[in-house]
């Protein structure tokens, strides 16, 4: 991956905050709308029905039926299976969705810029080069699945007061990770793409509707790079914690989309470490975790 002029991208940008509105038909600002509205409406459904989040930690340590109990959409922790992957995955992705879109919508409308000036067909390029985006998260959640199944077998080994000892440690190290993470140089460069959505179609645009896949793929992959380590802590904390969801929601928009997201980014980076480091020492106990 390679890196872009930030500068000028953003400048571009920032000069003429009210462009993207009138760079994309009414009806793609409208279905994006309504596309977030269904998806966060869908979350919000399996997380009010849930008996137990999804995750590694639940409050008080690690729940005895495994890493979070993996209630999800009716998903119990009774171990690997074909169909509790599918529900899973699909809820991951939903759910990825309703917190990614708002953030990927500048994009989504200078692509379908891009592609007005080239063809008359905008719509059918435009929403698979956004599938090709939603589909990175969906293999991202397979993978997610495998981890916390992996986690789950893992701690069904221990006994409850082991747990209990050692959620802190594995929670606090992996806010470390993450907010070490916000500095490293592959973190600046998958957000600089994101960020500049100008300079990434100029980059790698590909015409007809499989260049418009491996666009949406790539810029899936660029997001995907710069948010995983924040989904990490998600994932420890309860994948279906309301409270994480808006609040990684919020950070991802602020990185990607607002003017100062790169200050923010460093920012966050040091929160995270800060909260990682009271929660491993046992200065604090883990906000939100249900």
């Amino acid at each position: 991956m390679s890196e872009v002029d930030p500068d000028a991208a953003d400048g571009f940008r920032w000069r003429r905050p009210t462009s993207l509105l009138g760079l994309a038909p009414r009806s793609l600002l409208v279905s994006l709308v309504v596309l977030t509205g269904a998806a966060w409406a869908l979350t919000l459904y399996h997380t009010l029905s849930m008996s137990m989040p999804m995750g590694i930690v639940v409050r008080g340590g690690m729940a005895a039926e495994g890493l979070g109990g993996m209630a999800m959409g009716g998903m119990s922790g009774a171990g690997w299976s074909l169909g509790g992957a599918g529900v899973f995955v699909a809820v991951w992705t939903v759910m990825m969705a309703a917190m990614m879109l708002p953030a990927a919508a500048p994009m989504i409308v200078i692509f379908a810029s891009a592609q007005a000036r080239r063809e008359r067909d905008i719509a059918i390029p435009t929403w698979i080069f956004t599938s090709g985006y939603i589909l990175v998260w969906l293999a991202a959640g397979l993978l997610v699945y495998i981890l916390v199944q992996i986690g789950s077998d893992i701690a069904a080994r221990l006994t409850s007061a082991d747990r209990v000892s050692w959620a802190p440690v594995a929670l606090g190290a992996t806010l470390v990770a993450a907010g070490l993470y916000q500095f490293t140089p592959f973190k600046r460069i998958c957000l600089t793409h994101c960020r500049s959505p100008f300079a990434f179609v100029a980059q790698h645009w590909r015409d007809g509707r499989a260049g418009a896949l491996r666009m949406g793929l790539r810029h899936g992959a660029y997001c995907l790079g710069c948010c995983w380590a924040l989904f990490a802590v998600m994932v420890a904390a309860g994948v279906m914690s309301l409270a994480w969801m808006l609040l990684l929601t919020l950070v991802v928009f602020v990185e990607k989309v607002l003017p100062h997201g790169r200050r923010a980014s460093a920012v966050i980076g040091v929160a995270l470490v800060a909260l990682g480091l009271a929660i491993a020492s046992g200065a604090a106990s883990m906000p939100w975790t249900v």
